[in-house]
């Protein structure tokens, strides 16, 4: 499922060096955060925030077919 993300990121962004995706798990949820630099959030998240509800649905699916709740953060880098 990070991989998935990444992938999606990485082909989205200006710089996909600044892509980071962490994976944790959190009893039977599992937290997907997503790090993009300031300048590439509006493009990861779209207008009205398809893109970021795209990739949300896209991570349900792929854990649903695990068993498995997955939640997706995107957050600015520190």
């Amino acid at each position: 499922m990070q991989d998935l993300i990444e992938y999606i990121a990485r082909s989205l962004v200006d710089d996909p060096t600044q892509v980071d995706v962490n994976q944790r798990r959190y009893g039977s949820t599992t937290n997907v955060r997503l790090k993009v630099a300031k300048e590439d959030m509006g493009r990861v998240i779209g207008r009205n925030g398809r893109v970021a509800n795209a990739m949300r649905i896209l991570l349900r699916v792929a854990g649903a077919r695990k068993a498995k709740r997955v939640k997706l953060e995107i957050v600015e880098p520190e």
